[in-house]
């Protein structure tokens, strides 16, 4: 009993992660490697809605040339739409909104998030994708908005 409880509890922690992204695209901007990678990163919590983020990605020669070799800049770029009946699960609807996506923009301390509000009134979902540092937050942001036309 006590094993399926562990796995119950191992399952539910997997489920309430924020999701994956799929890459779909890589752009070279350069000579020495550096690119713009381009994923997909499906709403775990609102079935239909599909973000794409764009974001910069330092090559070998470049981390080299300058140093700081385990850091990406923080600029990142989101487009969010409806790709299927939007059915809206169990969303946090605080003013805080949830990270729907998080990844390591450096070896410590760094993560871009693309967080989810829920504007009640408008009956719109807001994306923002952002930087999130411990010691100087980022001014860098992008947003995107989802009308929930006739959703679920």
């Amino acid at each position: 009993m006590k094993r399926l409880n562990r796995t119950a509890a191992a399952l539910i922690c997997l489920l309430s992660l924020p999701a994956a992204a799929e890459e779909v695209g890589e752009i070279g901007v350069d000579w020495v490697g550096n690119d713009i990678i381009i994923e997909a990163i499906a709403d775990p919590k609102v079935s239909g809605v599909t973000c794409h983020i764009a974001y910069f990605e330092r090559g070998l020669l470049d981390r080299l040339s300058k140093g700081n070799w385990f850091e990406d800049p923080s600029n990142a770029s989101i487009a969010c739409r409806q790709t299927g009946p939007i059915t809206v699960g169990d969303i946090d609807r605080g003013r805080d909104g949830e990270d729907v996506f998080r990844a390591s923009r450096s070896i410590i301390l760094k993560s871009l998030r693309v967080k989810r509000i829920f504007d009640e009134a408008n009956q719109t979902l807001i994306y923002a994708a952002h930087a999130a540092e411990l010691t100087d937050g980022s001014a860098k942001v992008s947003i995107s908005t989802v009308p929930l036309y006739q959703a679920d």
